[in-house]
């Protein structure tokens, strides 16, 4: 029997999913890549993987996009590592260079913009070093992943995308879904949730051996109170309400295309 192809995030939030995986008997039925999520995303639309654990905002990228877990990669509230960094106050930036690695994170800190913060700056989109570039002062850059933790003490201002959109909206956020571009069989499916559920379980084996790469993060703190795993009614409706929202604003960059 052919392995099924699973591509999931690379970032410290999936580690508790990847241990679970790791530690349960579907590796043998499993080939498990660890990618950025525009890879994740790309993996699974090109059917080079049949699994991926991709950003909300790419499903409809996938045919026959299907949502296959309980389990998801979400907040409640302040999720610490998808920011938009500043050295101005929000009515003072201009330009927000955008973060390559997720189109979720792209398409949130735009709805936020319009409809939360009210603000029209002039967008860019960050190519790899866009981080250490020389910008200009009244410039803002998105930044998500473990390499937040690093890059958000270079700014004066941090505004947290997870934190800004339940204050906005009042709904929980999903970043990433577990999605299948086929069906699945159910006994595999059900096998899959129970291995990413004990990875959950096991959260204490989970940061132990997180400590070792990042030994001055907040591993307590960032996965027990910054990320939400499981994917509830909350988060059902805040995804709705995003991919509505996300439609509005690719309709509305089409029309200015075209018209422009």
């Amino acid at each position: 029997m052919d392995k099924l192809k699973i591509s999931a995030v690379s970032y410290l939030n999936t580690k508790p999913f990847v241990y679970g995986l790791q530690h349960s008997d579907l590796m043998g039925r499993i080939d498990l890549s660890l990618d950025i999520p525009s890879v994740c995303a790309s993996k699974l639309s090109s059917s080079v993987a049949d699994i991926g654990l991709i950003p909300v905002a790419a499903i409809a990228d996938v045919k026959d996009a299907r949502i296959i877990s309980d389990y998801c990669i979400a907040s409640s509230g302040k999720v610490k590592t998808v920011v938009l960094l500043s050295n101005v106050p929000l009515n003072e930036i201009t330009v927000i260079v955008l973060d390559y690695q997720s189109r979720t994170s792209v398409q949130l800190v735009r709805i936020l913009a319009r409809d939360y913060w009210k603000i029209n700056p002039v967008w860019e989109n960050g190519k790899a070093g866009y981080i250490e570039r020389e910008s200009e002062p009244t410039s803002a850059i998105v930044v998500i992943g473990d390499r937040v933790f690093e890059t958000e003490k270079k700014f004066t201002y941090c505004y947290d995308l997870g934190e800004a959109w339940k204050m906005h909206t009042g709904f929980d956020f999903v970043f990433a879904c577990w999605i299948a571009n086929k069906p699945i069989d159910i006994e595999f499916v059900s096998a899959f949730n129970k291995a990413l559920g004990n990875g959950l379980h096991q959260m204490g084996s989970v940061i132990a051996e997180c400590e070792k790469n990042y030994p001055l993060y907040p591993l307590n703190e960032y996965f027990y109170e910054n990320i939400s795993f499981v994917f509830d009614e909350s988060k059902r409706k805040g995804l709705a309400l995003f991919l509505k929202l996300n439609d509005e604003i690719n309709s509305k960059t089409e029309r200015l295309c075209v018209t422009s």
